[in-house]
């Protein structure tokens, strides 16, 4: 599957540190396997949890497109 990258995943990933960095790109390689779970009220859009990180992405036919890369607190809040 391919994989893409939203602007704002993007300004995401690069705010945070190499250690995290490094996490967050070996759970976005391991995708879709993992802590996932299907976010009520969309459509086609999931959650994988890395440690204190939530990686919100769309599952398409043939992609997987990264929204964004947030910290627990403010990965839900719409």
């Amino acid at each position: 599957m391919k994989i893409k990258f939203e602007r704002q995943a993007v300004k995401n990933i690069e705010s945070l540190d190499i250690t995290t960095k490094g996490r967050i790109k070996k759970g976005i390689d391991g995708l879709p396997d993992g802590d996932v779970k299907k976010l009520q009220g969309y459509n086609a859009t999931y959650r994988l949890r890395v440690g204190n990180y939530r990686i919100v992405y769309s599952l398409f036919e043939d992609s997987i497109i990264i929204k964004a890369v947030l910290r627990r607190g403010s990965a839900y809040k719409k």
